[in-house]
């Protein structure tokens, strides 16, 4: 089975606190790490999580407010001093590459790798990366300024067969292979085998949603619809819904109601102003509209199943 988990190393908003740092995630698809958002002190927190980020090779950044992508240029610098050879491909908003380009060219860096950037559209929806068992597609949220979030998927499985199947019906390599293309067979005596009947249906592919900052946005409910795991972003309290909207921001409410509408599985709320000491009140005001809502917090390693 397909290892498939969210290590959360930020969730906070904006001004990080002693409990709470600026966002950040690591996504493990089997064994490869993708590493969302960069804020303040992502490194340390690597560290604390004893991830290995030398084995990062893709990072993500949703949008260029400080508090997502300030930890980048020391990451990068780490990562060069430590040796590193291997190319870093950073997908974000235009405007990354100068931001990395004046760190380096000011402290006199030259890289042993090189940086590939892929600018984002926030515009429309797009694939990214694409791998033999997952892709990675951008999802259009609406904020200040250009922001997009991220979708990575498990792509559909062939089913399996039983070995003590292909013995009993002494199947061909062929017809092997027709049955797992979910292909019926017509053999030479006219007799019918059914894939459906003769396959082991493979598990549903997973998915994670990640929605970094954005008001309220229908548009959001069908681009992440069926969605094994959400994170969205929560801000704020109900008692801030104005605030909230003038700052491009959601409340815990707004943020279960989006999961609500768009049928996920699981609802992770992040990105918590640090006005609030404790956050209960944001699972009291998102489980009454999706109850099997969490709170991202620093540590936390999530598995999506």
């Amino acid at each position: 089975m397909m290892k498939f988990e969210i290590n959360i190393l930020g969730c906070g908003a904006a001004l990080p606190t002693s409990k709470r740092s600026p966002t950040a995630q690591v996504v493990q698809i089997n064994e490869q790490l993708f590493l969302v958002d960069c804020g303040e002190g992502t490194q340390a927190q690597l560290r604390k999580m004893k991830i290995k980020f030398l084995r990062i090779d893709h990072i993500f950044i949703s949008h260029l407010h400080g508090d997502h992508y300030l930890g980048l240029p020391g990451l990068i610098s780490t990562m060069h001093l430590l040796g590193r050879k291997k190319d870093i491909n950073i997908y974000g908003p235009k405007g990354i590459d100068e931001i990395m380009e004046v760190n380096l060219r000011n402290s006199f860096t030259q890289l042993n790798f090189e940086l590939n950037y892929h600018f984002t559209d926030h515009k429309e929806q797009e694939i990214l990366l694409e791998k033999d068992t997952f892709s990675i597609k951008s999802i259009i949220l609406k904020h200040r300024i250009p922001c997009t979030g991220f979708l990575f998927q498990e792509k559909e499985r062939k089913p399996k067969i039983n070995k003590s199947i292909i013995k009993e019906y002494k199947l061909l390599i062929p017809e092997i292979l027709a049955l797992k293309r979910k292909e019926d067979i017509i053999r030479e005596d006219g007799s019918l085998l059914s894939w459906e009947r003769l396959t082991i249906k493979a598990p549903k592919p997973k998915s994670y949603a990640y929605c970094s900052d954005t008001k309220y946005y229908e548009r959001v409910i069908e681009q992440v619809k069926g969605a094994t795991c959400l994170y969205h972003e929560s801000t704020f309290l109900n008692d801030q819904k104005d605030r909230a909207a003038k700052t491009y921001h959601s409340t815990a409410e707004q943020a279960a109601e989006i999961a609500k509408q768009a049928r996920v599985n699981q609802l992770v709320l992040g990105h918590f102003s640090s006005r609030y000491r404790e956050l209960e009140g944001f699972l009291e005001q998102a489980k009454p509209i999706f109850n099997n809502t969490i709170l991202a917090e620093e540590g936390l390693t999530i598995t999506v199943e």
